[in-house]
């Protein structure tokens, strides 16, 4: 039953046989079959089918929340179950925002020093792809905004406040200045993060209260690709104060403090709520408020 609940929540994520297939590591067939036999099990009909995938039934959308909380009870049932062995041990998968790479090594580098089993993915996410990857299950954590857009039911661990700086190069027009407004920067070639990125819909949110539109010449949802555009002293970009210190020390760059406001956002730990959490979320929850406490001080 475990196994046709999750090939059920990998059709309802990839909405394509072939791809859920692939993903579940079984043929097309052998997974049609098991959706099916899991209707016969539960005796409803869980998807529309046509020529191709065509969405879950009513019925199916109720069995998919029920899916998602027994295969997560289930995973959390092995993982305690391997901690009493041996220890935290296995894969933990970290959804972070581009914005907040810069500081994950500070949560997870301290994390796998104290449980040296455990080893870490870091995937580059939006947040909205990092709350669609915990509810399917595809994430185990994520690194986001806590403060600016819905979050839903999931547990929250604060870490940082995130403040802005103006990036340049030395010799722009404003870079001999000690900061600037957000209403300064309207005649700036701009280099920004696409409109899906949440710090993009910040940036904007600032720049329309100082009563500018936003227009950037080049978007990316590439924190590097930014930061090389602005290298090359033809555009200037607005970027949290963390990522412009990894960047300003050789001098080829300079930051700037954007006030009127000094906006900052909360970042921090999100996961599946859940009591209790298993074992190795809660050890890195826990790691998260050391974190904040360090930062903090």
């Amino acid at each position: 039953m475990i196994d046709k609940l999750e090939m059920f929540i990998a059709l309802a994520a990839e909405r394509h046989f072939g791809r859920a297939a692939e993903l579940c590591g079984v043929t097309q067939p052998s997974l049609s079959s098991a959706i099916r036999q899991l209707e016969d099990q539960l005796g409803v009909q869980l998807v529309f089918r046509g020529s191709r995938f065509q969405g879950l039934t009513p019925e199916g959308l109720r069995v998919l929340d029920w899916a998602r909380r027994i295969v997560g009870d289930m995973r959390a049932m092995r993982d305690e179950m391997r901690t009493v062995h041996s220890g935290l041990s296995g894969n933990l998968r970290i959804g972070v925002i581009p914005t907040a790479l810069p500081m994950i090594a500070e949560l997870t580098t301290p994390f796998t020093a104290r449980h040296p089993n455990m080893r870490v993915t870091i995937l580059s996410r939006t947040s909205a792809e990092i709350l669609t990857g915990i509810e399917n299950l595809e994430l185990d954590a994520g690194i986001t905004y806590l403060d600016n857009e819905p979050l839903g039911r999931v547990a929250q661990a604060p870490l940082y406040s995130e403040f802005y700086r103006f990036l340049c190069a030395p010799n722009a027009p404003l870079a001999k200045l000690a900061r600037v407004r957000w209403s300064d920067l309207v005649a700036e070639p701009l280099c920004l993060l696409t409109g899906d990125m949440q710090n993009r819909r910040i940036i904007n949110t600032h720049m329309a209260e100082a009563g500018l539109r936003v227009a950037a010449t080049v978007e990316s949802n590439s924190t590097i690709a930014l930061i090389a555009h602005v290298k090359s002293g033809r555009w200037s970009s607005v970027v949290p104060k963390k990522l412009a210190e990894m960047f300003i020390g050789s001098g080829d760059l300079v930051s700037l403090p954007i006030v009127e406001p000094e906006a900052e956002h909360l970042v921090g730990l999100i996961t599946t709520k859940r009591e209790p959490q298993t074992p190795v979320l809660q050890a890195l929850l826990d790691e998260a408020a050391r974190l904040s406490s360090r930062l903090r001080r």
